[in-house]
């Protein structure tokens, strides 16, 4: 009877513990940080640059020197729909392709939690820009030595796209220039929003990577079809509304790092 009635005490004992655990387990407190990773693409394949030559719908082959955009004001989600802003004063990036580290960001100083989704600028947002030469803090410096500004009064570059092509017209290699920003009538800056395939579980001792494939051939292959043939610079007008368009369809998220 005794031996009986000390196992019914074992095993609430391991049952008030297991529950303890759980419990402790389940709170999500403190900070964490969050890397965000643009692994650029062309189509199918990883890009190289200046060496590799890659076809387009419209059989231009295009070898890319120059890849550069600007990634701003980034927006996080959780599973329950908390939404969280990164500081705007802190929140503008730029993605270089030709740099060590140009590919990621780490965003630090996240609440914890369960992140399902992603939103982020492509670009410097007007607001942003009204706030003129002085409102701009160390990024304008920043922006300037990357070359992805212009004049003060036009602006940045949100993207800046460059190399040489030939195509079934063009049999000597060009140069082409395709860069996003300010416009005439246009500011055309961007935003994308974007689903995690699994949650992004930030901790105090966790930082997850999220794992952005960016398929460049979408600036001249997307919804709209540009043919570098018949335009090889594209700086402003009309066309860069579509450039714009085309540039929101280059991400998708790969995978999460939990780790």
């Amino acid at each position: 009877m005794k031996n009986k009635i000390f196992r019914v005490i074992a095993i609430l004992a391991m049952s008030v513990f297991a529950v303890s655990c759980t419990s402790d387990d389940d709170v999500i407190e403190g900070t964490g940080s969050l890397t965000l990773k643009y692994d650029n693409s062309f189509g199918d394949s990883d890009l190289i640059l200046s060496t590799q030559g890659y076809t387009t719908s419209s059989s231009e082959v295009i070898k890319v020197n120059t890849i550069k955009y600007i990634i701003s004001n980034v927006v996080l989600t959780t599973t329950d729909g908390t939404v969280y802003t990164y500081p705007k004063s802190e929140s503008y990036f730029i993605i270089d392709e030709s740099t060590t580290g140009g590919q990621s960001i780490t965003l630090t100083d996240i609440p914890a939690g369960d992140y399902s989704s992603v939103k982020f600028g492509i670009g410097v947002d007007k607001e942003q820009y009204d706030l003129g030469i002085t409102g701009q803090g160390d990024f304008l410096t920043t922006a300037s030595a990357a070359g992805m500004t212009w004049s003060w009064s036009a602006g940045y570059k949100f993207l800046a796209f460059e190399g040489v092509f030939t195509s079934p017209t063009v049999t000597t290699e060009t140069e082409f220039k395709i860069h996003n920003g300010q416009s005439s009538g246009n500011y055309n800056y961007a935003e994308v929003s974007l689903d995690l395939p699994t949650n992004a579980q930030v901790r105090t001792t966790i930082t997850p990577a999220v794992h952005f494939i960016v398929d460049l051939g979408k600036i001249v292959d997307g919804s709209t079809k540009f043919k570098l043939s018949e335009k090889a610079t594209i700086m402003g007008g009309s066309d860069l509304v579509n450039i714009t368009q085309n540039i929101t369809e280059m991400f998708r998220v790969d995978h999460v790092h939990n780790d």
